[in-house]
């Protein structure tokens, strides 16, 4: 059960705003960002903290960190999101789309680039920080701007993780849902939490 239910229309004028700056032309609000804005000052920050413009790190590269990040974080919500309102536009596979929640970093079904990707997210989310020989790696593939972009993205997916498991987040009806073993890995970690 969700723990706070999100707003329902009709939303205040300023929520309202907010609300459609978010999301495309005549699509409805997302349930995160209608349950964020029970709070409009953290609802306008997280609006403001969102690194989904064209920014210094290409969209392919950006959006195989925010799956790998929100993967590890066992987020079904936010991952499912992606996965349908980004991942294939950005042509991933769905064999890739599944080695977000389920390949490590070294699988050799990862091109060396996308591989480094991973390892950061997982580095980020296992030790909450960069060991120097991967960052040795990653500097000799990104600038010093992507890289700082990378680490920040990291951060915002897992505070938009935290938010979703937190809450219990109902998924998206147009979500995907995590591939088996991910699912059953993520079943597993919140049983293990709750014994």
């Amino acid at each position: 059960m969700e723990r706070v239910t999100p707003l329902e229309p009709p939303y205040a004028p300023d929520v309202a705003e907010r609300l459609a700056a978010m999301m495309p032309p005549g699509v409805e609000p997302l349930r995160l960002f209608r349950v964020l804005a029970r709070n409009p000052r953290i609802l306008a920050k997280i609006q403001a903290s969102n690194l989904l413009d064209r920014g210094s790190v290409e969209r392919v590269d950006r959006e195989l960190v925010i799956l790998r990040t929100c993967a590890r974080c066992r987020s079904e919500y936010e991952w499912g999101v992606h996965v349908a309102i980004f991942a294939r536009r950005f042509g991933f596979s769905e064999d890739k789309i599944a080695g977000t929640a389920e390949w490590s970093g070294s699988d050799p079904r990862w091109s060396a680039k996308e591989g480094l990707l991973v390892r950061l997210a997982d580095a980020l989310y296992d030790e909450a920080a960069v060991e120097d020989a991967l960052w040795t790696e990653l500097r000799a593939n990104f600038a010093v701007d992507q890289l700082l972009e990378l680490l920040v993205l990291a951060g915002f997916y897992h505070t938009i993780s935290f938010v979703t498991n937190a809450l219990r987040i109902d998924r998206e009806a147009n979500a995907d849902r995590f591939p088996l073993s991910a699912a059953v890995a993520t079943a597993r970690g919140a049983t293990d939490s709750r014994a």
